[in-house]
């Protein structure tokens, strides 16, 4: 109750004394009545809170915090929910191929201890999950900011993506290396330099981020 009603910012019913069925009840009552979005900011709240070491038992790290989090995704997926919580946070949970990929480009940017472009690839994610409406153009930006800081890290050029395919002809093979110039393109005419009236789709920047995910795990695995 106290994590929901600082969240909502509403007071505590202080006449409720006992936990069940008062407080269970309140707590119930102020769910229903919250904007979905803000369910998803208490459920990521509830997991902060039982994550924090300092404070949690060894019995809630070990057992309590792995079953809230298993339960959370069981139950997102049994109702056709396209959201998932992941390290405490809940982020947009896309086909079952794009997560496998998003997830094996994480594992090799960690491996390659290639920091910045693995926080790129996270802000590219977190404006795809934001609430109440996603950050379109930003994801878009970060994603292909994480693309373009791999490929400059493996050329050692400090070129844009665009002008460092066109200069570097055995980065990416042809004609992959025309397409990457092409996804580029609409990058910056969708992500950095946007028009009035011209707003990427959410399936358009989902899928740019997926093909600037899979370009990295290409780029670092060729390099290796």
């Amino acid at each position: 109750r106290s994590i929901l009603c600082r969240l909502l910012r509403v007071p505590e019913d202080r006449s409720n004394w006992s936990e069940f069925p008062n407080v269970d009840a309140e707590v119930r009552d102020k769910l229903r009545d919250a904007q979905w979005w803000e369910v998803y900011d208490f459920v990521e709240a509830v997991d902060d809170s039982l994550s924090r070491r300092e404070e949690a038992s060894r019995e809630t790290l070990e057992r309590g915090l792995p079953y809230f989090r298993a339960e959370v995704n069981k139950y997102f997926r049994r109702a056709g929910i396209g959201w998932q919580l992941t390290d405490g946070r809940i982020e947009v949970r896309g086909p079952e191929g794009t997560e496998q990929t998003l997830h094996t480009t994480r594992e090799v940017l960690q491996e390659t201890e290639r920091d910045t472009a693995a926080r790129e690839l996270h802000e590219a994610l977190s404006d795809l999950s934001r609430r109440p409406e996603p950050d379109l153009t930003g994801a878009i930006q970060h994603g292909i900011a994480a693309l373009e800081c791999v490929a400059r890290d493996i050329s050692g050029s400090s070129d844009t993506l665009g002008t460092l395919v066109q200069r570097n002809p055995g980065l990416f093979p042809p004609p992959l290396d025309k397409a990457v110039e092409k996804l580029f393109g609409f990058a910056s005419e969708m992500g950095r330099h946007v028009q009035e009236g011209r707003t990427p789709s959410y399936e358009d920047s989902e899928l740019t981020v997926a093909l600037a995910a899979a370009l990295i795990t290409h780029l670092v695995r060729r390099s290796s």
